[in-house]
């Protein structure tokens, strides 16, 4: 979608502040002059060279997305990863309401879309990242069990460990004994 400020360009697999990075770093050496970038979305002014950005973005683990049902999943995605690695009130909150209000959609259609895209509901995903950053405060031991259930929006430290042990198969405590060698990049989690 051409801008009059330039061209916002979709981009799939950016999951951290690094990825920003990467992404504006490379798009300025290729010689666009970059605006804002955030996790999904880069935007560029002047004319876009588009064979060229996807050749960039693919040998460095991104993906222009062009399909709009392509673009609203990495919207959600994107939105999924924000709210989870801010830690905010919100997870306390629903999901679909959170979702819905941030990408203006109907739930119910994202989750059908969602579903049919990535191979996986988007309440698994949710619980995917939820558990990815879960494993992360565990490792580096700053915060304790009852604690990172609040921060994560559980509704108790049972509620966490039970889905913990359900989607790792190991224990709070056993994962946190063996650390970083069974975690995961959140981009890789399905």
């Amino acid at each position: 979608m051409s801008l009059e400020n330039g061209e916002r360009l979709a981009i799939k697999n950016m999951v951290c502040p690094r990825c920003i990075k990467a992404v504006r770093e490379g798009l300025i050496s290729l010689g666009y002059e970059v605006g804002e970038v955030q996790l999904g979305f880069a935007q560029v002014f002047g004319k876009v060279n588009r064979k060229q950005v996807s050749e960039f973005l693919h040998n460095n683990g991104f993906e222009l997305l062009t399909d709009k049902d392509q673009q609203l999943v990495n919207q959600a995605k994107s939105a999924i990863i924000s709210l989870i690695q801010s830690s905010s009130p919100i997870l306390h909150q629903n999901l679909s309401s959170y979702l819905s209000a941030q990408l203006r959609v109907d739930y119910p259609y994202l989750s059908a879309l969602f579903s049919e895209v990535e191979g996986i509901t988007i309440e698994r995903y949710f619980i995917l990242q939820r558990i990815e950053k879960v494993k992360e405060l565990l490792v580096y031991n700053e915060l304790n069990l009852k604690e990172i259930a609040f921060q994560m929006g559980y509704s108790s430290v049972a509620h966490l460990s039970a889905q913990f042990k359900k989607i790792t198969g190991f224990t709070t405590s056993h994962f946190k004994e063996i650390g970083f060698n069974k975690r995961k990049s959140i981009d890789q989690l399905h």
